[in-house]
Formats: structure tokens, C-alpha cells, sequence
């Protein structure tokens, strides 16, 4: 009756993974739930949850830029024309150029991208719904993972019973049979996960990612410079439209910005 013990263990992966997958998924659907409806981003909003802190401090050198407050030139360096900034994200462009007044861009970016300024942006998002907080999206990731391998756990162990010589369950229903039943349930429970749980991005939540494909659809309907930024803040550098703009843009040390933000770990730029 050796089979028994392991029968125990396959239903105690079952039921362990199994329940942290649904705490999981009712987590990430009580965040959704809260988020509001009716929010209206703004561009700063926008640009973070498409592409995080580094998305938000192209974004500011673009709209810096196009009012002829900053200079970008295509070798990679930002001149500061006018020196007043106008919120907290233009005043951190500026003082992460320095006094000087002009600085190599990649490392204007990295620094913006780990500014206060860019932390509060993050912090009212996710306090909102909107952002995805750090782990949100790892621990249903982490808990679909730990299915799967109480899946192959269980036709492991269904297999060592079936090998062991003796191991008759003493009535008519093979050993085999046992072990279909847990293994039912970590299937079961994955394309259920696969069809309910709501897929995250890196920065936005399902709430954040609707509200930007509703900002999507409305920037199409005209033409003006909110429109141009906003497709900007979307999209990314691709969204330049002017080839000395995305040529000093893409003048940038490769990995800088994007691992300036872990919520709740503080700031790692250039990470």
C-alpha cells in the first residue's frame, strides 16, 4: 500500500498550488475591480504605464523640445534653452543636466527616469489600480509555474506507484485511476487560469491597459500637438517624427532607464 503515501503527496502539490493560484487570480481581480473607470490620463500617466520611467523622461525631452525649451542635438547631447521648468518632470530634466546647462542625453534619462518626480507618478498609479505593483504580475506567473510542476509531479509519482511491484489498491479501481484525479485538477485549474486571468504588461494593469486604448482611440481624431505627444507617450522613439529628435534619442547607453523603477524597492537606475 505504498501507492497511498504517494497519492498524499500528489494531492498535497494539487491542493498547495492549486490554492495559490486561485489567491493569486482573485488578488489580481480585486485590483482590477477597484481601479476607477472614468479616469482621464494625462501624457505623463500615458507615457508610464506604455513604457515605464524611461517612457516618461522621453516623453519630457520631446515636449521640452517642440517648445523650444531644449535643445537635442542628433550627436546625443540636450542644451537647456530656457531653464524655468514648468512641472516636476521638466525640473528634473533640467537639474539632471546640470548646471552647466548641457549634458550627454543617456544619462539625463536615467536620472529623470529615477527622480522623486517619476516615483510619485508611480506610486499614484498603482495606488489607483492603474500600475502594476511590484511582484502583482510575478505572482500569478510564479503560482501558474508552481501548477504545472504539481502537474508533472503527479504523473511522476503516478508512474513510481505503477512501477512498484505489489501495489495493488485492493478493489477493483487501478492505482492509476487515483492519480487521474489530481492530475484533472492542476489541468483544469491551468486553462482556467489560461482563459480568466488577465494578462499584465510590464507597467500597466488590465484597468491601465484599457484606459489606454481608449486614449489611443480618442488622439486619433485630430491632429495637434497633444496628439503628436500622446502618440509619442505611447508608442515610444518610433513615434518621432523628427529624424533629429530620434537621432539624439537613440544616442543612449543601452539598458539605462529601464530598470530605474522596482516599487516598493526603491531606485536602481541603470539597472
Amino acid at each position: 500500500m505504498f501507492w497511498v503515501l504517494l497519492l498524499l503527496l500528489a494531492w498535497a502539490a494539487t491542493a498547495i498550488s492549486c490554492t495559490r493560484l486561485c489567491l493569486a487570480a482573485v488578488h489580481a481581480a480585486t485590483l482590477d475591480a477597484d481601479a476607477p473607470r472614468g479616469h482621464d490620463l494625462t501624457l505623463y500617466e500615458a507615457a508610464f504605464l506604455s513604457g515605464g520611467p524611461a517612457r516618461v523622461a522621453d516623453l519630457t525631452l520631446v515636449s521640452m523640445a517642440r517648445q523650444h525649451r531644449l535643445l537635442l542635438a542628433h550627436t546625443g547631447w540636450a542644451t537647456v534653452v530656457d531653464p524655468r521648468g514648468r512641472d516636476d518632470m521638466e525640473r528634473s530634466v533640467i537639474g539632471a543636466i546640470g548646471p552647466e546647462g548641457q549634458s550627454r542625453i543617456a544619462p539625463v534619462r536615467a536620472t529623470t527616469a529615477g527622480a522623486d518626480s517619476v516615483r510619485r507618478l508611480a506610486d499614484h498609479l498603482v495606488a489607483a489600480g492603474l500600475a502594476v505593483p511590484d511582484g502583482a504580475r510575478t505572482t500569478v506567473a510564479e503560482a501558474v509555474r508552481q501548477v504545472r510542476a504539481a502537474a508533472a509531479a503527479v504523473l511522476a509519482l503516478a508512474a513510481t506507484a505503477l512501477l512498484l511491484p505489489g501495489q495493488s489498491p485492493g478493489s477493483e479501481v487501478p492505482v492509476a485511476v487515483w492519480f487521474t484525479l489530481p492530475l484533472i485538477l492542476t489541468v483544469s485549474c491551468l486553462a482556467i487560469a489560461r482563459i480568466e486571468v488577465h494578462p499584465y504588461t510590464r507597467w500597466a494593469s488590465p484597468a491601465g491597459q484599457r484606459l489606454l486604448g481608449t486614449l489611443a482611440r480618442h488622439s486619433d481624431a485630430s491632429g495637434d500637438d497633444r496628439t503628436y505627444l500622446t502618440s509619442v507617450a505611447v508608442r515610444g522613439i518610433r513615434a518621432i517624427g523628427e529624424p533629429e529628435v530620434r537621432a539624439a534619442l537613440t544616442h543612449r547607453d543601452h539598458g539605462t532607464g529601464h530598470g530605474a523603477w522596482r516599487q516598493g524597492a526603491g531606485w536602481t537606475p541603470g539597472g
